[in-house]
């Protein structure tokens, strides 16, 4: 099966802008609610609302970690839930070196996604990380244990594809 994430013309270009500031250093994120929808061949998700987030809705921001305050958390798990969507956080890596989660990113999907799969009612999570040179990519069914790999993030008219190179070292 498939997996494919569709997004409105110009929300591509605009999450880059916000998540890979010129001259900034720090890793950004946002959070996009979106709408799930699946058939045999194809699992899709679809953008209903997109919030950035600001210094303010992290406990720490670095060079190479964020950790979103809990307020934050709780924040987005009541709008997804009152939305009835499926969560998807994209935080940047501002270095120039190929997209994939590190390691601190891992140990905290670790601990994320059973928690967010549980709260959102066993809806699909997906985790990308930004860098500019592109992006990856993981997303989780349903099982917390066994991500799947996102095959296209589709933005307007473009077709994108993840790296991929942290699924391997995930499984």
């Amino acid at each position: 099966m498939k997996i494919h994430l569709y997004l409105p013309s110009g929300l591509y270009e605009e999450l880059r802008t916000h998540l890979l500031p010129r001259g900034n250093k720090l890793e950004q994120a946002a959070f996009i609610f979106a709408k799930v929808s699946q058939d045999l061949a194809l699992t899709r998700f679809e953008v209903m609302a997109v919030e950035k987030l600001t210094g303010s809705d992290f406990d720490e921001q670095g060079i190479g970690y964020l950790e979103l305050a809990d307020e934050t958390r709780k924040r987005l798990i009541k709008r997804a839930h009152d939305l009835s969507t499926s969560l998807i956080e994209i935080h940047s890596h501002p270095m120039p070196w190929p997209a994939q989660f590190s390691e601190y990113d891992r140990q905290g999907l670790l601990e994320t996604v059973p928690h967010m799969l549980w709260r959102l009612a066993k809806r699909p999570y997906v985790a990308i990380v930004l860098a500019p040179s592109g992006f990856d990519a993981l997303v989780w069914l349903g099982d917390p244990q066994k991500p799947s790999a996102l095959d296209a993030l589709v933005a307007g008219n473009q077709i994108m594809k993840p790296t991929n190179l942290s699924l391997a070292q995930w499984l």
